[in-house]
């Protein structure tokens, strides 16, 4: 049984598949999210890719784009960026959709951060966002 470094490391070259780069991650937040030393390159290209990947999942389950976040909000809210880290942390400790001893899905709190941010079917037109949780007559 071999410990310690693969002597011929798997390399997934995200950049060469696929040139879109993340919005609002940066390699070193994911790499602090995950907790992993900053100095260790050899999974660069899949962090990457996960976290272009959790951005797309994010903006696509928010129904809008990158540059209507902006439009609105000025950036990208933080509850966005922490849910976008949370999914690259969930994705990169779960490599299979499947474990055997557990079957789990994203953590609850994915929702609770993202919700605020839907745009719904019926906004469309209107430039309004969904509402969760704020009280108006305080």
């Amino acid at each position: 049984m071999h410990i310690g470094k693969p002597t011929t490391p798997f390399r997934w070259h995200y950049k060469e598949q696929n040139k879109i780069d993340m919005k609002w991650l940066t390699l070193q937040m994911i790499k602090q999210q995950c907790r992993i030393e900053p100095d260790f390159t050899l999974e660069d290209d899949l962090l990457t890719g996960y976290g272009t990947s959790a951005e797309n999942t994010i903006l696509n389950h928010l129904n809008r784009t990158y540059y209507d976040l902006l439009e609105q909000y000025g950036a990208v809210p933080q509850d966005i960026i922490n849910a976008s880290m949370m999914l690259v942390d969930v994705w990169y400790q779960h490599r299979s959709p499947v474990e055997a001893l557990s079957l789990s899905i994203v953590p609850y709190t994915f929702d609770i951060l993202i919700k605020p941010y839907m745009k719904l079917a019926s906004d469309y037109g209107q430039n309004k966002t969904q509402e969760y949780g704020k009280c108006k007559n305080l």
